[in-house]
């Protein structure tokens, strides 16, 4: 049973849940930072690692930290990895740390993390808040490296580097407005292949119970007397 639920919370980021393509969070680095397939990977994993440490944190100090200011205490532990992040990225990959740029300082308030860090790690335990935390981050890594290819191929017509030789790319990809439009796309398939429809107000002449409904009659009266 415990396992089930474990599976439950780290599938659930990936695709129902998906942070960027269902909540619509985090917009401003999946807009700003995938015009390149390689950039989107890179902020995606930086993500992700502060995601799990921040959760495990939380998770740990759920007890600790007094409610009054539990937020600024969040806020303090996710800078903590972000500097961390940001310091192994400018030994390692120092070409990624350079065009991530401010981006990568900001996940400090991305809304992902403090969204996860109060609603789910500050209430459960740490194996559930870290599959928590990890599958948020995978799902927003696919999301933003499924949009850096798309822009990437159809924008300069290359690929992690790779000349796919594409006559004529289209530059408007790797543009804001091109951003959008792809967003808008992946969206739209990510919800027909969920089979999601927009919700529906049912009044009383949809609803199939309305003839033994005892609401729906005294409405009727009231509307026949007035």
């Amino acid at each position: 049973m415990a396992e089930n639920s474990n599976l439950k919370e780290f599938t659930k980021g990936m695709i129902k849940e998906n942070p960027t393509l269902v909540t619509l969070l985090g917009m401003c680095p999946t807009l700003a930072v995938t015009t390149m397939a390689e950039n989107g990977l890179g902020m995606g994993i930086a993500t992700t690692f502060v995601l799990v440490c921040s959760n495990a944190v939380v998770s740990l100090l759920k007890n600790v930290i007094p409610k009054a200011v539990r937020l600024p205490c969040f806020i303090v532990i996710i800078a903590s990895f972000v500097t961390l992040i940001e310091f192994l990225m400018k030994g390692y990959v120092p070409a990624l740390y350079d065009s991530l740029g401010l981006f990568l300082s900001l996940i400090t308030v991305n809304c992902i993390i403090l969204g996860r860090a109060e609603a789910f790690a500050s209430k459960n335990k740490l194996i559930p808040s870290i599959l928590d935390g990890l599958g948020m981050g995978i799902g927003f890594t696919l999301a933003l490296f499924l949009m850096g290819s798309f822009r990437e191929i159809l924008g300069t017509g290359k690929w992690m580097g790779i000349d796919l030789h594409i006559p004529d790319p289209m530059t408007i990809f790797i543009m804001p407005a091109g951003g959008f439009f792809v967003l808008g796309c992946i969206i739209a398939v990510v919800n027909k292949l969920a089979n999601r429809k927009p919700p529906q107000q049912i009044g009383c002449e949809g609803c199939p119970c309305a003839d033994s409904c005892t609401g729906c009659a005294n409405e009727h009266k009231e509307e026949k007397t007035v």
